[in-house]
């Protein structure tokens, strides 16, 4: 069974919700008045709801840690760890994202014991944080190295804030990272977080990988529109449709969770 059966193993399209947790310490945006703490209860908060709305997985991210780097402190990690330990769920799974740094978002993973991680594990991007070079072949050594060889790795092919240098497809992309670098599930996103990508490239993607391949759509999940994306995509990742008046940066909205959780089961 595939690390990705084995996380929902009844689930056809499983829906996982973003817990974006506020700005680290050292990061611009930080409020060091609210402190550590602050972080953990605003994402305890988010979580609860996100819970009661019936989503199937929680994914954790550092949404918050603008300008992004793609090489993150120790601080970073060390912080991001004690909060996804903290308010991480006990009867569903969940996953960590590290905004830019795969080889952090891995460690935060393991830390805390997370059933799978998102980031870009391959390619040379131009972004707005400067040229990006991930690197699979040390991430995968890593997970080795840990002993965490159940830890499934979601494959983002196209990063938000960030085009690739070179002239392959998405749905190129997605044959050859698959091959090369061994993710167990691929990512498709849009030009930036609550953008969705053309319905189109989901298209594609799913139709270049192997039908066992899940291939989730990583932003712009919207109530709207999820059930044209579902037509192609075995899952989702929503994060900036639950939050109060869509903005990404606000605190979740139980309704608009609901409104999205009754329209995706639908689909």
């Amino acid at each position: 069974m595939s690390r990705f059966k084995k996380i929902f193993p009844s689930v056809n399209k499983p829906l996982i919700a973003m817990a974006h947790v506020p700005p680290l310490p050292g990061t611009p945006l930080y409020d060091a008045a609210a402190g550590i703490q602050g972080l953990i209860d605003h994402v305890k908060r988010d979580t609860e709801q996100l819970l009661k709305a019936g989503f199937d997985a929680i994914l954790f991210c550092n949404e918050g840690d603008r300008p992004y780097q793609l090489n993150a402190g120790l601080e970073a990690s060390a912080v991001m760890t004690r909060v996804v330990t903290e308010c991480k769920p006990t009867d569903i799974p969940f996953g960590v994202d590290f905004l830019w740094d795969e080889q952090c978002a891995m460690a935060i993973a393991i830390g805390s014991s997370a059933w799978f991680m998102c980031e870009v594990i391959t390619g040379t991007w131009e972004s707005d944080m400067g040229l990006w070079q991930p690197d699979a072949a040390t991430l995968l050594r890593n997970r080795r190295a840990f002993g965490r060889e159940d830890l499934a790795i979601f494959a983002n092919i196209t990063p938000e804030f960030a085009s690739n240098i070179g002239q392959r497809t998405p749905a190129q992309m997605a044959k050859s990272t698959l091959v090369s670098s061994l993710p167990d599930v691929i990512l498709v996103s849009g030009p930036m977080a609550g953008s969705e990508p053309d319905v189109r490239t989901v298209a594609d993607v799913r139709a270049a990988v192997d039908k066992d391949v899940p291939v989730l759509l990583n932003t712009g999940a919207k109530s709207g529109t999820i059930k044209e994306f579902f037509k192609y995509a075995d899952g989702c990742i929503v994060g900036s449709d639950l939050k109060r008046d869509g903005y990404t940066w606000n605190e979740v909205d139980p309704e608009r969770a609901k409104r999205f959780i009754d329209a995706a089961r639908s689909a």
